[in-house]
């Protein structure tokens, strides 16, 4: 047995940071919430009256355990080259630090026979003791459910197996203090009777499962063939979705604007998954990449003998997807030439293999892809205007990542989830400001940016671990870790400091604050072409902060 000593806990409180302007408290990578221990009581006390007892220690437990285990997290990596001892007492330390109760350790013993494990504590002031006992009086029974969670999640994280810790004494039955007692599960002979608090609830997960299958009904009603393939419910995806979801049923020409990444490819499948074409070939061609001097024979087919070189005659893309659907990306990037022959293809319906006199008839849906400007390139005499305003029939427009942040978090989670399967690892999840992290980052590579930034987070993380903002964003990579930190006194604040010759040159021009500050705020809108979320992001401040600024210039 071990006499517990804490080790002074400096490091742990240097975790916790306010950023207040922004709305974010963090411990480590955690966002954290700083809520009335009495609103507490009031849900504990609504969670009772509405579900029953049984049914509110459940939730409350598992809440409890899910705390714990992220504390685990912190522990791990915050002392996890210690004393055993010293690094499991992270725990209690943060129960203290977060406001439970003042912890007082009274045994603690690891190893012996199968990683065992005995801790027996005090808990001293427990708020949860104390408003059961204002809500209810004293009773007769252990009430500290969520505490009690909080101990078993946080153990069983750190020592990779099921402790499971119980209540024996509570201050709500009237004892002075509550005291504690965790062991494996097994060594318990009530084990079976405790676990159900620590699962899902059959009548609860009844429900839940209930709602989920309506809300599933819903979105099927609403979206009834919504592919798993995209993924997102912001107003201007929702937007490109529902055009090509229109467009599905019919033959019409599809052009798909947008910058690198946004997911041309993946829009172009879902309209052909969508479509009575779906049974038939879906052939895409990036057209960038392919010599100029290939691209009709890619395209269109080649005859045996037709040059150097074409020894057999081979079908082009057009012929492949007969029947079907033919995306062509980057189409911007065809020569004159070949861009003559796709529109006679348009209006014709009909292809000429390269070095053949005779014509074949091709069924084609043709999706077309672009990141450039089209027009431009019809002004510039690089792309034909008849062909423009044949491609142009349908345009449908991408939005970018940056535009839709509020689709990251799904983006994220049904990412990793495929990772984890392609990398054989199983990931706990990722941290809150990892997240936090992604949102600020302005992605100029979109979406297929924020995938290879999450298989490098997979692959970097401990297996069972957390996805941590410094396995996403390594190097100079992250505009978003670049340009923000958490200052010492808990604020956010920005890490590139003005030059030292700014503000003297501002005070040697005579030009006031107030003018001086408006020069800069209209700047900063013109080179962010009027997205004032962007201008935030140059100034170092959110988008509320500077509406507020603006209309205090304009006032």
């Amino acid at each position: 047995m071990a006499t517990i000593h804490y080790p002074e806990s400096a490091d742990l409180r240097s975790l916790l940071r306010f950023a207040a302007e922004d709305g974010h408290i963090w411990l480590g990578e955690h966002r954290m919430l700083l809520l009335h221990a009495g609103a507490m009581s009031e849900l504990r006390k609504e969670l009772i009256a509405s579900v029953g007892q049984q049914q509110a220690r459940r939730i409350l437990t598992r809440m409890g355990f899910a705390s714990g285990m992220r504390d685990a997290e912190l522990a791990r990596k915050t002392r996890g080259t210690s004393e055993p001892a010293d690094a499991f007492v992270v725990g209690p330390q943060l129960h203290m630090l977060e406001g439970c109760a003042r912890v007082e350790p009274v045994r603690l013993e690891f190893g012996g026979a199968g990683n065992g494990f005995y801790g027996e504590f005090l808990w001293y002031n427990a708020w949860e003791a104390e408003a059961h006992v204002q809500a209810f009086g004293e009773v007769d029974h252990p009430v500290c459910w969520m505490m009690i969670g909080y101990a078993s999640g946080y153990t069983s994280a750190f020592m990779g197996r099921f402790i499971l810790f119980k209540e024996v004494e509570c201050a709500a039955t009237g004892c002075e203090h509550c005291r504690i007692v965790g062991k494996p599960a097994e060594a318990w002979p009530d084990a079976d009777e405790l676990r159900p608090y620590f699962e899902a609830d059959s009548i609860v997960g009844r429900l839940l499962e209930l709602r989920d299958e309506i809300e599933a009904m819903r979105h099927t009603i609403a979206c009834p063939r919504r592919t798993a393939d995209l993924i997102g419910n912001s107003a201007a995806f929702l937007h490109a979705y529902d055009l090509i979801s229109r467009a599905a049923s019919t033959n019409v020409s599809v052009l798909l604007l947008g910058e690198t990444g946004v997911g041309k490819e993946r829009f172009a499948r879902t309209l052909h998954e969508m479509s009575p074409r779906k049974d038939e070939p879906f052939v895409a061609v990036n057209c960038a990449a392919l010599p100029d001097e290939l691209i009709e024979s890619e395209l269109f087919g080649v005859e045996r003998g037709a040059f150097t070189g074409a020894h057999a005659s081979r079908a082009g893309k057009f012929e492949r997807a007969h029947g079907g659907t033919l995306f062509l990306d980057e189409v911007g990037e065809l020569p004159l030439p070949a861009q003559a022959k796709l529109l006679r293809v348009l209006q014709e319906g009909e292809i000429e293999r390269l070095g053949d006199e005779r014509t074949r008839k091709v069924n084609v849906r043709l999706v077309a892809a672009t990141n450039v400007d089209l027009q431009k390139a019809v002004h510039a005499g690089t792309f034909r205007r008849d062909l423009f305003y044949r491609l142009n029939v349908y345009p449908v427009t991408i939005p970018p990542l940056r535009e839709r942040t509020g689709d990251i978090p799904a983006l994220v989670d049904a990412m990793v989830r495929r990772f984890e399967t392609l990398h054989g690892k199983r990931i706990a999840g990722i941290s809150d400001k990892a997240m936090h992290a992604l949102k600020l980052h302005t992605w100029p590579g979109n979406v297929r940016e924020l995938e290879n930034v999450l298989e490098r987070g997979v692959i970097l993380a401990p297996q069972n671990g957390m996805i941590e903002v410094e396995r996403l964003f390594i190097g100079n990579f992250s505009e978003a870790a670049q340009q923000h930190s958490l200052g010492a006194h808990g604020a956010l604040e920005a890490r590139r400091q003005p030059p030292q010759d700014l503000a003297a040159a501002v005070l040697e021009s005579g030009v006031s604050l107030e003018a001086f500050e408006q020069s800069l705020l209209q700047r900063a809108v013109e080179r962010a072409n009027g997205n004032l979320a962007a201008a935030a992001r140059l100034l170092g401040m959110t988008r509320p902060q500077l509406n507020y600024r603006i209309k205090k210039q304009s006032d």
